[in-house]
């Protein structure tokens, strides 16, 4: 087999392959395996004709197609490796000379993945980050709790106020026409919670048990729905309940009741413990981040379109996973969203351009330094997995993932390393 190889424009190469005649005759004769049982031929039983009978027959060209397949699937990855090459899309193949008894030869034009040309890696400036717990934010925390353990009891006289909840039956109405998703029975409303559009829930205050009241709203420009984007609208309500949430008191007992501390003071200084864990590894994640940004910012890298649009289709491969946890799909998500798929691929661009950059500034760091990941190393991060999962034989599980994710583990591990070494060589500044 001989290769020439040309770079034909930016991270573009054009192979030419030149494959010997008898490499291509024994793919002719695996594709006649293939395909003789297609072939009726009189004189002969399905199947069986020679294959000097169906070339005639047909013409020798009838068998070409796998026969090519053989053969490029044969050579081509040897070629790849051969030559040290990183393809990032498959190769656009073109036929220069085919023939039995003849040499092949076909030329392969791939992309490569780009050469990333580094800046200063090494004391990048990064300001730093803190966020401090203050006593609003712990506040915030116990009025959820309290929220949370509030007791639900039936208003037996007076009307709807701010903070009541409103069984409530429902109606809605565009142009005077009842519209598709606008009509409720016993629809549990927290008045003030901002559930329904516009002035709905405000318009409901003051309304007695048994009461039918018109309440007459806007829909928002963007709704997601095209009948009723910035359409008036009214909704026939019925009350036809009352609800009071009365909340615990906040105080020892309180604190004993839904937590495992005997005071309040314990409570809240636990509170602001945990917050402040939470906000330091925040700081942490954004100060990492932040320094990742800089080093990719000192990096020039000319990055192919195929790269970008193959990530965005990673993360529409992501949202579609996390829209099927909540019961959706992706053409409902467009639809409540307004959106189709070309706007969200936009609209994604400039973040996967961001992670394909990071991804080849990483790799190539991870060389200069010579960066690689340890047996221990690819075990200990496995174990966290399998620990994710939940399995009760840890070392079995992790030894399972590490065969058939090792190589993705591997990239994760000699990332975080170099992530790492750029933190630990930072300068942070005021």
């Amino acid at each position: 087999m001989n290769v020439k190889m040309e770079k034909i424009e930016q991270n573009v190469v054009k192979l030419e392959i030149t494959v010997e005649a008898e490499k291509f005759n024994e793919a002719l004769k695996k594709s006649y395996a293939k395909n003789s049982k297609k072939f009726n031929i009189p004189g002969f039983r399905k199947g069986k004709a020679p294959m000097n009978i169906i070339k005639k027959y047909y013409g020798e060209g009838v068998l070409y197609e796998d026969a090519i397949n053989f053969v490029c699937e044969d050579t081509y990855p040897q070629v790849v490796k051969d030559n040290d090459l990183n393809p990032v899309d498959y190769p656009e193949i073109d036929i220069v000379e085919i023939g039995e008894g003849k040499e092949f030869v076909y030329t392969a034009k791939v992309v490569v993945k780009p050469e990333v040309e580094l800046g200063e890696y090494k004391g990048v400036e990064v300001k730093k980050v803190e966020y401090p717990v203050n006593e609003e934010e712990i506040d915030s925390q116990l009025k959820a709790m309290q929220e949370r353990n509030a007791r639900i009891e039936t208003k037996e006289e007076g009307t709807v106020e701010n903070g009541n909840i409103a069984i409530i039956d429902f109606k809605g109405f565009v142009d005077g026409i009842a519209f598709e998703g606008g009509e409720g029975k016993d629809y549990s409303l927290e008045i003030g919670s901002g559930s329904f559009i516009d002035t709905f829930e405000e318009q409901l205050i003051g309304t007695k048990v048994g009461e039918t009241k018109n309440v007459n709203v806007t829909f928002p420009e963007h709704y997601g729905k095209e009948e009723l984007n910035g359409k008036p609208a009214v909704f026939e309500v019925t009350v036809k309940e009352i609800k009071v949430k009365e909340l615990p008191s906040l105080d020892d007992e309180f604190a004993k009741e839904v937590s495992e501390f005997d005071t309040l003071d314990e409570l809240k200084a636990d509170l602001k413990k945990k917050m402040e864990e939470s906000n330091d590894l925040r700081a942490k994640r954004e100060y990492e981040e932040a320094a990742v940004d800089a080093v990719c910012a000192n990096a020039t890298v000319d990055i192919p379109a195929v790269m970008i649009e193959k990530e965005i289709d990673v993360m529409i491969k992501d949202l579609e996973m996390r829209l099927r946890y909540q019961g959706l799909d992706l053409n409902t998500y467009y639809a409540y969203t307004n959106n189709t798929e070309e706007k969200v691929r936009e609209f994604m661009k400039e973040s996967a351009e961001k992670r394909v950059k990071t991804e080849l500034v990483l790799s190539k760091i991870a060389k200069a330094e010579n960066v690689e990941a340890t047996e221990e190393e690819l075990m200990e991060k496995a174990t966290e997995m399998a620990k994710q999962y939940g399995q009760n034989d840890v070392e079995k599980t992790a030894k399972l993932i590490v065969d058939s994710q090792g190589e993705y583990i591997k990239l994760d591990v000699v990332n975080e390393k170099v992530v790492k070494m750029i933190v630990e060589n930072s300068k942070t500044v005021a």
